[in-house]
C-alpha cells in the first residue's frame, strides 16, 4: 500500500457542472453541450439505441397537467360548453 494521496489528488479539474435543462451534471464547461439532453439544442437529446433513457423522461413522468384529462375527455366526444345529458331515467 503506498501512503498519501496517490491518484485521486491529481483529479481535482471538472470537465462537466449540471445542466440548466436537465439538471444532471452533464453540461460540458468547454463545449457548452449538455450530453444528456443536448442543451443548448431545440430539441432533446435522444436516441433509439437508449430505450431505458428514453423512458426516464417519456410522457408520464411528469405531471401531465393537460394529457392526464385526455382519456375522460375522449370517453365524452370531447364536448365543451354545454350540460353533461342526465343519466335518470326519461320520466313519462
Amino acid at each position: 500500500m503506498t501512503k498519501g494521496v496517490g491518484r485521486t489528488g491529481t483529479r481535482n479539474d471538472k470537465s462537466h457542472t449540471l445542466c440548466r435543462r436537465c439538471g444532471k451534471s452533464s453540461f460540458h464547461i468547454q463545449k457548452g453541450v449538455c450530453s444528456s439532453c443536448g442543451y443548448p439544442g431545440k430539441k432533446m437529446r435522444r436516441f433509439n439505441w437508449a430505450n431505458k433513457a428514453k423512458r426516464r423522461r417519456t410522457l408520464g413522468t411528469g405531471r401531465m397537467k393537460y394529457m392526464k384529462h385526455i382519456p375522460r375527455r375522449f370517453k365524452n366526444g370531447f364536448r365543451e360548453n354545454i350540460t353533461a345529458p342526465s343519466r335518470k331515467p326519461a320520466s313519462k
